[in-house]
């Protein structure tokens, strides 16, 4: 993915920016809103969201060999169908009619522009499908020596592949939405029980989505992020206990099924081309089928909060298995993949306790409780409790690129 002029520091908008914004001009992410004109496409700009149904409509986005109603639709998913380089042509011109007052969008500005904080966010793609990928080496190392103490954390199998499993699409939700806590069989020393977890977790984590199918031919590494859109905000969530009684032999199931947040924005990949950074040393060397060059990382700082107190300082930097390589894996014994599709990169976890990505992690499965600023302590979640997903790319001098946020609140 090369960089082009839409990343230009310099650049600025027409469009009023507050500082520190997670959407300057740089940035434009896509989703999905609705007001009382009904539901359709967009990107972020500032506090407002440029309406992409009025700007095609108005004939802002002629030459680029758009459908008609691309974006009058309540998801991404045509779009996202269309690959590139219509993306990046797409891209080059939204940029700029926000940065040439003269280009034609200024002067739609009543009915191409809304305020973000006017309308309803929405999934930005119907996912088709979703897997999770488990490719933090800190998360498993941490997860296999509480449930492996006598064991090798990881297996044998994981440095080399990325190791996966299918989710739920259909529990899949937008940023916002109440998560209800579970039922589930828990264990108890004379067999199990039924009832709501006790050990409800959130797991950090980012998604890419896909866009263009690949009639179920392998997607090669060295060209596999062709096929991807970009980035958005996850949030995975766990029930711990279900999760202790299940998972063997098989792996997750009713622990992981019930609920995935979701932000409402995806971040193009192009957009984050000023924050590619390489992977974490692979030993042993991948197959010839996932070796590629050690650019596949990106630092984009990561945050969660419980309640408003910080529990969680962490970066997609630490990931091991890039999504090149996720994809690359899927794909390579025929998996047909879609436009829309989910991929989790798993909980992300760093090398300090400050950095790890879930509650199990950051309390050691409950033993070691966090305090909040409210002088109470958690092992796990409660109801009433709010859990904020935070993420930006570009502090080193670059435009900051924000992914907004996945804001959870549980309830019984």
């Amino acid at each position: 993915m090369t960089q082009n002029p839409t990343l230009e520091p310099s650049l600025e908008s027409w469009v009023p920016i507050p500082d520190g914004s997670d959407f300057p001009v740089q940035n434009l992410p896509f989703g999905v809103f609705s007001n009382a004109d009904g539901t359709r496409c967009g990107i972020a700009i500032g506090d407002a969201i440029v309406d992409l149904a009025v700007t095609h409509e108005r004939g802002l986005l002629d030459g680029l060999d758009l459908p008609v109603d691309v974006f009058a639709a309540s998801t991404l998913n045509r779009y996202f169908a269309l690959g590139n380089p219509t993306w990046e042509r797409v891209r080059t011109r939204l940029s700029h009619l926000l940065t040439d007052d003269t280009a034609g969008l200024a002067d739609v500005a009543d009915s191409a522009l809304v305020t973000r904080a006017d309308v309803s966010m929405h999934l930005p793609v119907a996912v088709g499908d979703f897997v999770d990928f488990y490719s933090s080496i800190h998360h498993a190392t941490n997860v296999g020596r509480m449930f492996r103490p006598d064991d090798e954390p990881l297996l044998p199998n994981w440095r080399q592949l990325p190791v996966a499993y299918h989710g739920r699409a259909s529990t899949i939700s937008v940023s916002g939405t109440a998560l209800r806590r579970p039922d589930g069989q828990l264990p108890r020393p004379d067999g199990p029980v039924f009832g709501p977890t006790e050990k409800l977790d959130f797991e950090l984590e980012m998604a890419f989505v896909t866009g263009p199918a690949n009639d179920g031919k392998p997607i090669p590494v060295e060209i596999a992020e062709n096929s991807i859109f970009g980035l958005a905000l996850l949030n995975d969530w766990s029930a711990r206990d279900v999760q202790a009684w299940e998972y063997r032999p098989l792996g997750p199931f009713n622990a992981k099924s019930f609920a995935t947040s979701i932000a409402p924005w995806i971040v193009q990949l192009e957009a984050l081309a000023h924050s590619r950074v390489p992977l974490s040393d692979q030993e042993p060397t991948p197959l010839p089928h996932l070796a590629t060059p050690n650019k596949g990382g990106f630092d984009i700082a990561l945050s969660v909060d419980l309640n408003g107190t910080r529990v969680s300082d962490s970066n997609f930097r630490h990931m091991y298995w890039s999504m090149a390589q996720q994809l690359a894996h899927l794909t390579s014994n025929g998996t047909a993949i879609n436009p829309g599709d989910v991929y989790g990169s798993g909980t992300i976890s760093g090398p300090t306790r400050d950095s790890l990505g879930c509650l199990l992690e950051i309390t050691h499965n409950g033993a070691e409780p966090v305090t909040l600023t409210d002088g109470s302590q958690r092992s796990f979640l409660l109801d009433g409790d709010e859990v904020l997903i935070r993420g930006h790319a570009g502090d080193s001098g670059a435009p900051r690129i924000g992914f907004g946020e996945v804001r959870t609140t549980i309830r019984p």
